[in-house]
């Protein structure tokens, strides 16, 4: 009787699939890896633009002061106008565009808000606003551009999609600020809302590669400067609970402001706004030009250098620069042009933990500043992790994080007293509705 061969092919089909699923992985890792080197250059690119652009616009105010009357009403109704008509869905931070593209399954209403057109417009127009001297950042737009660098890698992997989104997006925020475990919080408290075990290898991969794109071209560099900051006993720690209040409340109202305006206001004033938004828009711009006279300049731009100078002592506490930014920062946001609340809202933090130096003279202002930045993040934002982290990576000071943490909880709770829901995903929401064609609700 013949011997019969041993039949190969169920081995040879294992050993194709297996084959298969590995070069798939190796191709995934490498989309992400691709991406957040992209994501890098993207960050430094809209960095070095940013400063570009604050400093043009500082030059100018040196030859005239009064310049702002005319180029901050102007420069708001022209990047209004662009957000409006040339770059659609390029308003406001771009955080709410990519927590509104995660949560939309159509594929042509998720690329409506994360294509690289409107990323390139989103660039464009918030140099504009700095160069006119909004009070905006650029962390937020970085987050949305990041994003849609990821979405065009992720047309070679298109079930990727919402991973890919949340790593684009929290690489933004690590390469932007060089705070690559504030990104890694960012995406799972903010963007993601939840903790995908699957997916988190390749976001911090994107983060990794996106951090050391940054540093290979910016160096090694902290935010804010390395604060060695402390808090003492006793009085000092009285500054938590106060600042933690104070923040949360200003936090929540600015969310609160900001939400209503963009739902649309009741009555004659919100169709008002609605018809009329160019002209709302230089209306904002003058109001800011306003503020920007009364505090001699302080309140334009992202406010960093105040924020830092504050920080190390380096300028004496004012009690108008805290109010006068908060309402710079809300009159930009509302206006509809593309800019991120992060530098603005650390700005107003440390302006409050200055303000509080006044009342509590022997407590150290470096102290008092980074519990104001955390408290008025964590009421803006609702996010108390991502908050603490950042302003403690930021700082590198570790021995004020058991403060912070104090801090960011009793702002947040305080904070959704006055305004419920966090802001970026009350706008994704509106986001979300209009896509759908629902009313904004």
């Amino acid at each position: 009787m013949p011997l019969r061969s041993p039949d190969l092919r169920p081995a040879l089909s294992r050993l194709r699939r297996t084959s298969t699923d590995a070069w798939t992985q190796w191709r995934r890792r490498a989309l992400f890896l691709a991406g957040g080197v992209c994501v890098g250059l993207a960050a430094v690119l809209m960095a070095k633009a940013a400063d570009a652009a604050q400093t043009v616009f500082r030059h100018g105010l040196g030859l005239s002061p009064g310049m702002a009357l005319l180029l901050c009403p102007a420069g708001f109704a022209l990047a209004a106008w662009l957000a409006r008509t040339v770059f659609p869905n390029s308003q406001g931070s771009g955080i709410p565009q990519v927590i509104a593209a995660r949560a939309l399954d159509e594929g042509s209403a998720r690329h409506a808000l994360i294509s690289l057109k409107v990323a390139a417009g989103k660039v464009t127009v918030m140099c504009l606003g700095l160069l006119c001297g909004a009070s905006i950042g650029r962390e937020g737009p970085t987050v949305q551009v990041g994003a849609a660098i990821m979405a065009a890698f992720g047309r070679l992997s298109p079930e990727r999609m919402r991973g890919l989104l949340l790593a684009g997006g929290a690489a933004g925020v690590a390469a932007a600020f060089n705070t690559p475990l504030a990104g890694i919080v960012f995406g799972i408290e903010e963007l993601g809302r939840a903790y995908d075990s699957r997916g988190s290898a390749l976001v911090v991969a994107t983060i990794v590669a996106a951090g050391l794109t940054s540093l290979a071209i910016l160096g090694d560099y902290t935010y804010f400067g390395t604060s060695d900051a402390q808090l003492s006993l006793a009085a000092g720690w009285l500054a938590v609970p106060v600042l933690g209040v104070a923040g949360g409340l200003a936090g929540g109202l600015f969310s609160r402001i900001v939400i209503a305006v963009s739902r649309g206001l009741p009555g004659r004033a919100g169709r008002l706004i609605s018809r009329h938004a160019v002209p709302f828009a230089a209306l904002c711009g003058f109001g800011v030009a306003l503020c920007g006279l009364a505090s001699g300049g302080a309140v334009y731009g992202t406010g960093y250098e105040e924020a830092r100078a504050i920080l190390h002592g380096e300028a004496a506490p004012r009690w108008d620069f805290a109010p006068l930014k908060f309402l710079a920062t809300v009159l930009s946001s509302v206006s509809g042009i593309p800019g991120g609340l992060f530098a603005p809202s650390l700005a107003v933090g440390a302006g409050i933990g200055a303000e509080a130096s006044l009342l509590l003279p022997h407590v150290p202002v470096g102290a008092l500043v980074l519990i104001g930045m955390t408290a008025y993040l964590t009421g803006v934002l609702q996010a108390p992790i991502t908050s603490f982290v950042i302003v403690t990576e930021m700082t590198q000071n570790h021995t004020m994080m058991i403060p912070l943490m104090l801090a960011a909880l009793i702002a947040d709770a305080v904070s959704k007293t006055v305004c419920r829901g966090g802001l970026y995903h009350t706008l994704a929401e509106v986001l979300v509705r209009r896509a759908a064609g629902q009313p904004k609700g």
